[in-house]
Order: structure tokens, then sequence, then C-alpha cells
């Protein structure tokens, strides 16, 4: 199933890097930006995670929530996390329930090799739990600031 704009986003509930579990459901009447990112410590991970951190206190004036979800390990979020002092919480998708629900569990392909990962991907949630809008197949360079825009014109 597609997940497009309007419709409700899929409910949800995984440990984050606190080692609490965090449901969507949490953040009822927030604008809610979830970023399913394919790998910790990865250069494009990397650099889309900082630029979320970069922009975080902005994004909460604006009353939103920033969640990034990879099947890393809480370990794995947790050294990520301290290493570029990510602001947000990390949740760990371990059996990919969740990025299916969410359809960015995908074939990919790399240097000829197929195999099944993340597909960088956006949601930017509005505060009534219906999806604002999708970012597929995410080009790190501007994303950010494009998700602060769409942010901004929720309203």
């Amino acid at each position: 199933m597609e997940l497009t704009a309007g419709k409700k986003a899929p409910a949800f509930s995984l440990p984050s890097d606190s080692g609490e579990k965090v449901s969507l459901k949490d953040f009822a009447g927030k604008p809610v930006i979830i970023y399913f990112y394919p790998k910790d410590m990865t250069p494009g991970c990397t650099t889309e995670s900082c630029d979320f951190g970069a922009s975080y206190k902005a994004i909460q004036k604006l009353g939103a929530v920033v969640l990034g979800i990879s099947r890393d390990s809480i370990e794995s979020h947790q050294k990520f996390k301290a290493k570029y002092k990510l602001p947000f919480a990390l949740l760990s998708d371990a059996d990919g329930k969740v990025c299916e629900k969410f359809g960015v569990w995908k074939e990919k392909s790399l240097y000829g090799r197929k195999f099944m990962g993340i597909e960088r991907t956006t949601f930017l949630i509005g505060a009534d739990g219906k999806i604002a809008k999708v970012y597929p197949k995410v080009k790190v360079a501007g994303h950010v600031a494009q998700v602060m825009d769409d942010l901004k014109a929720l309203d």
C-alpha cells in the first residue's frame, strides 16, 4: 500500500536509543517529521541526521518533533547519537515491520548487486495524524530546508 498525503500515518511503537518505547500516538496534536534512513554512521545518513539536528531548535519552535528510524540496533543508535550530538530520538526497527508499514523497505541496487534495504524517505505528519507530505528517494542536500518550509506551511 502506497502511503500518500491525506492518509492516516500507520501507528507504531518502537524502542528508542534511550531504551524507552516511542509510539506515534505519543505526539498526537503535534506535527511529526519521521525520516527513515539506511544505516547509522554512513556518510549520507550522518549528513541528513546532522542537518535535522542543526535545525532541531527551529523545528521545535514550530511545535514539531523529529524521529529518525533505521533497522540499526539500539546500541548502534546510542553511539551514532552520542558521536553527532543528535537532539532527537532514534528508533530501532530491527525486524523491519515499521519500514514495511511505511513502504520504505525496497529492492535496491548497488554496483549491479540487488538487495533489500531502506529507501531514504521522510514523512511529514500533521497534528491530525495524517500524512501531509511524503519525500521519497531523498537527496540529502537541501532536504531539511524543504521539510522546514513545508512544516511552516502546515498551519
